[in-house]
């Protein structure tokens, strides 16, 4: 049995990796972000036999004295705490700086002096900005389009660095566009499932051409596993992605067909990106993956798409779940 320290495991993809690491029998500490409510985001709504087995730490990730209490006594560390929202990034780019860049590097410093035997870093699809070659490999260039994609960019190489420079055992994960049961209502499929299931048919969203790389949520949490049981990827970038791309036009009527409804798409101008600043096309090479960690996705291609969305449409379906959510409201 490992140890392992989780950052950011109160978030979407966060909470699935914490509830099946303990299912594969692995020591969690779980570390969330402190409030004043004693929330724990979305562990609070794990099954008990999976809370039980978790050992939460209510923190700051940009407190490095935090950081190295929660890491004490810890093999591995997982680290997806982040502040991921573009439009949010816009309004409050410093917050991206100190959360992304300034949390990494208290990470990495901790992970380094306690010399844990691995650190996956978790980057974002968006670093890569528009595609200028497609499927998006590894060593395509990067390009900071949002405050949000710098920060990260930033939190990548520093990463990198620690790995070149100290040895540290850092792996970074680069997953493409996650999506699921319990994502953010300011992603895309939430908002289009939301606005569905209150009753809408004129559907708002932003610029509907961008093509995106749509990974189900268990596949990017097995993408994280795999790396995380082998040394193969140290000192390596690893894409997860699907190997698909589709327009988000297309995925709101494919939404639709799948909910049994007709819609009509509205462009919503405070949802568009700055031009210049808008991702055309995300689409991913998983070679790499499939290659050191033995990863491929099980959700591929159109059918595989098909079936991570009746999945989470179903979640969403739930009304303890979409009570949750406010469909008429833009989330930045």
């Amino acid at each position: 049995m490992r140890k392992i320290l989780l950052t950011g495991a109160g978030g979407f993809i966060g909470s699935h990796l914490a509830e099946e690491l303990v299912r594969r029998n692995f020591e969690v500490r779980a570390f969330v972000h402190y409030n004043s409510m004693s929330s724990q985001g979305w562990l609070d709504t794990s099954p008990p036999e999976i809370r039980k087995h978790l050992d939460v730490f209510a923190g700051d990730i940009r407190d490095p004295n935090g950081v190295r209490t929660a890491m004490k006594d810890c093999d591995a560390v997982l680290h997806l705490a982040a502040l991921i929202a573009i439009p949010y990034s816009y309004h409050s780019p410093d917050t991206y700086v100190e959360t992304n860049i300034r949390g990494t590097l208290n990470v990495l410093q901790a992970a380094r002096d306690f010399e844990v035997s691995q650190v996956l870093h978790t980057s974002t699809s968006e670093v890569y900005g528009t595609a200028q070659v497609v499927p998006i490999t590894e060593d395509h260039r990067l390009q900071g389009q949002s405050p949000y994609s710098a920060s990260k960019i930033g939190a990548d190489q520093l990463a990198l660095s620690f790995e070149r420079s100290f040895g540290t055992p850092v792996t970074v994960v680069r997953p493409f566009n996650t999506y699921g049961p319990r994502q953010s209502a300011r992603a895309v499929i939430p908002t289009i499932i939301t606005q569905i299931a209150a009753g809408q048919r004129a559907i708002k969203l932003g610029s509907i051409h961008p093509t995106r790389d749509f990974n189900f949520v268990a596949d990017t949490v097995g993408g994280f596993l795999a790396a995380l049981e082998t040394k193969a990827g140290i000192g390596e970038v690893i894409n997860i992605g699907s190997g698909f791309e589709i327009s988000i036009g297309d995925i709101a009527q494919m939404i639709a067909e799948l909910m049994g409804a007709k819609i009509e798409i509205e462009q919503d101008d405070i949802r568009v990106r700055p031009e210049r600043s808008e991702v055309d096309r995300l689409w991913a090479s998983n070679a790499k993956a499939q290659e050191l960690l033995g990863w491929s996705p099980r959700f591929a291609g159109v059918e595989g798409l098909r079936k991570g969305l009746e999945q989470t449409i179903s979640w969403f379906a739930r009304n303890e779940n979409l009570s949750r959510y406010r469909a008429n409201a833009y989330q930045l």
